[in-house]
């Protein structure tokens, strides 16, 4: 049988089940339906994937090296809800419960530690990461693809280069270079203002990274509009710390075996009995389909 690995983008997941489903609590009023979500599209996923390998990657509280290179790195994202903090390590619970294994790391981002594990995993596997948002796609190749949800989550999107390129008008690749240029509001880097997706596509087209651009943005033959020569040019240092900030690392240090996360060892009643304590009751039933 071959071996596909999910990657759980764990906070990026649970955020996304929380804002798009409504509120749900158990019985003790212990908010529960971020959780909820959270499992609807992991068991979704695992169905559709046919996944038999899972893990999961969390953030830490403390600050990354992205922060030590841009202390303005992500300042302006909202406090986390309440609601959703206290569902954090019901989560968390929940995986355990599964036998999954979770991985984080203080200093890194859990988008570090999935890029580390994919380059790892896909020697051996086919890898899906699960995600509530895109930062992944720039993994994307033969062997690694993106899961994520559409406009709710009841709908998906499986990327892969083509449907990467199809949206982007770049390869997977290159979504570095688009990002370190278009910026990126929600993680407040900076990018090159003035440049919007359709001219940074045009240009990473064209000339097919960045590095390249200012290269021959440094010549006298550079063919650019006024507009946006100007921009680049006085624009380069945010361009290139943008780079850098989009840029997953590969090599975080972590012990990672593909066969640790092997899924479907689980001891069920466990799962049955955390599942009732929350609530999950119409979970229950689905358990035996996400065993491959």
């Amino acid at each position: 049988m071959e071996k596909r690995l999910i990657i759980i983008d764990g906070f990026s997941l649970l955020y996304r089940a929380f804002h798009a489903l409504p509120p749900l609590a158990n019985k003790n009023g212990q908010p529960t339906g971020a959780v909820y979500g959270f499992l609807l599209t992991l068991f979704r996923a695992i169905k559709d994937t046919k996944a038999n390998y899972v893990v999961a990657c969390f953030d830490t509280k403390k600050p990354t090296f992205r922060h030590e290179e841009f202390k303005d790195y992500k300042i302006h994202r909202p406090e986390m809800p309440q609601p959703m903090v206290s569902q954090i390590s019901i989560m968390k619970d929940v995986l355990e419960s599964f036998s999954i294994p979770i991985f984080q790391k203080e200093g890194f981002e859990a988008d570090d530690l999935i890029a580390t594990i994919s380059q790892i995993a896909k020697k051996e596997a086919e890898v899906y990461i699960v995600s509530g948002d895109l930062d992944n796609l720039q993994l994307v190749d033969e062997r690694v693809k993106v899961y994520t949800l559409g406009k709710g989550i009841k709908d998906s999107v499986i990327y892969d280069s083509s449907k990467v390129l199809e949206r982007f008008l770049v390869e997977p690749s290159k979504m570095n270079d688009l990002k370190a240029l278009t910026g990126d509001a929600s993680d407040n880097i900076p990018g090159v203002p003035g440049i919007g997706k359709k001219t940074a596509a045009e240009l990473i087209q064209t000339y097919g990274s960045i590095e390249n651009l200012y290269d021959e943005l440094s010549t006298d033959t550079a063919v650019l509009k006024p507009k946006v020569k100007e921009a680049l040019k006085q624009n380069k240092e945010s361009a290139f710390m943008s780079l850098s900030l989009v840029e997953t690392k590969k090599d975080v240090p972590i012990d990672f075996n593909l066969e640790d996360c092997k899924f479907g060892n689980f001891n069920k009643n466990k799962v049955k009995n955390l599942f009732t304590e929350l609530g999950f009751n119409s979970l229950i039933d689905r358990l035996p389909s996400i065993i491959v």
